[in-house]
């Protein structure tokens, strides 16, 4: 019997369509012999929905289409099983058990450990790192806190909340005066290269930091490494065991890869057709995105960039598959460690592919540790028999409240 895998894709982010082309790629690459695919995807006012024709990007040229054809349904636990039954009508039947959850979502609300913890709460086991894996990689201050603790090479840092720079705009400013321009400034907490700005001064500075707020609550600056050469690299297991991809070099011709480098290029490729708010973003993805693979590196950075790369992935607690992005100074030769995107656009398959490694072993790879982190998970004692709630009625005066209740 197959393993029924519910692909999860889309939800409440500005990466909506980005998230929507990666997972049509991999449900295109999954193993149809070992794995039932059911797609399941989240529309951008948190709806979620079924059926086979979520696997063809056509659909989304009207999203309208979807809510008429394919089912609004809700996923839970139910009599032992993982099903996901419909949410509206006269009978609320079952229209879908799932065994396994693959979340290929981007950005805010859906990878930063929302999802996850939905996913946890529920019990259903999952693909990729757990909530607490899936914060740290999606906030970028918390990572390059976690990081500075293990002691790895970064760029310096400050961050703020967008209230502290409205309440305050030039104490806010005087914590950059410690950091040297040019700088980046970034939203802490989303992806895709969105809100980010480049500063050579401080005027550039409140208008980037004006840009960032637009997205996010919490927005980091850093310092911008010289000479640049932006290397990219995929990182593969969980706390325990840990692989490496091939090492890409990012090319573009901006001072940082921008959303346009990454997902939409020079306008071919584009999907024709599509009614306005639905995609127009390249259905290659990070895949489309200019690069040398593998990166022109000596094989002393090469190894350090590795070994970096796995001691960053199990600092953070992540699981299943990671890209992580480096800043080389070519001048000086110092490798920093950016950023971990834990579930990267494309998930990252042309960087194993660079191995001999394909799209549908690295998604066999993804489910399997998934699988494998589960029955780890429920081995451990999460609870415990307790008759702590009886102790307190008695002695907290709770007792005879239920017939006051009423």
């Amino acid at each position: 019997m197959r393993i029924r895998v519910g692909v999860i894709f889309g939800g409440e982010s500005v990466e909506h369509e980005v998230s929507i082309i990666t997972a049509i790629q991999a449900m295109n690459k999954i193993d149809e012999e070992k794995y039932e695919i059911v797609p399941i995807y989240i529309t951008k006012d948190r709806e979620w929905y079924t059926g086979d024709m979520l696997k063809d990007i056509e659909v989304y040229q009207d999203l309208n289409l979807i809510k008429k054809y394919s089912t609004n349904v809700v996923l839970y636990y139910k009599d032992g099983s993982y099903v996901l039954q419909k949410k509206k009508g006269l009978f609320k039947s079952v229209v879908k058990e799932i065994d396994i959850a693959f979340p290929i979502v981007h950005g805010t609300n859906v990878e930063d450990g929302v999802l996850q913890g939905y996913l946890q709460t529920i019990g259903i086991p999952f693909v990729g790192s757990n909530v607490y894996g899936s914060v740290a990689g999606q906030d970028k201050v918390i990572m390059k806190d976690i990081w500075k603790e293990a002691d790895l090479p970064m760029t310096k840092y400050i961050w703020f909340y967008d209230s502290d720079y409205r309440q305050d705009p030039e104490k806010t400013i005087a914590k950059v005066k410690g950091l040297k321009y040019p700088l980046i400034v970034k939203p802490a907490t989303t992806g895709s290269s969105v809100g980010i700005s480049f500063c050579d001064d401080a005027e550039s500075l409140k208008e980037g930091i004006d840009e960032a707020i637009q997205y996010d609550t919490k927005i980091i600056v850093e310092e911008v490494v010289q000479n640049l050469k932006e290397v990219n690299i995929a990182v593969m297991g969980n706390y325990e065991n840990q692989k490496v991809s091939a090492i890409e070099e990012v090319l573009s011709g901006n001072k940082f890869l921008t959303f346009q480098d990454k997902y939409i290029g020079n306008g071919k490729g584009k999907l024709k057709g599509f009614k306005k708010g639905a995609i127009k973003t390249s259905n290659k993805g990070m895949a489309s995105a200019n690069r040398k693979l593998p990166a022109d590196l000596d094989s002393k950075m090469q190894k350090q960039i590795e070994e970096i790369a796995m001691k960053a992935f199990k600092a953070l607690g992540s699981s299943g598959n990671s890209r992580i992005d480096f800043l080389v100074d070519e001048k000086t030769k110092k490798v920093y460690i950016n950023e971990i995107n834990s579930i990267p656009g494309s998930l990252a398959f042309y960087l194993w592919d660079a191995k001999d490694i394909n799209f549908t072993q690295v998604l066999d790879d993804m489910i399997q540790i998934g699988i494998k982190d589960y029955k780890r998970r429920i081995s451990k004692t999460h609870s415990f028999e307790s008759n702590i709630l009886a102790g307190f009625a008695a002695n907290n005066g709770v007792k005879g409240m239920k017939g006051k209740l009423r």
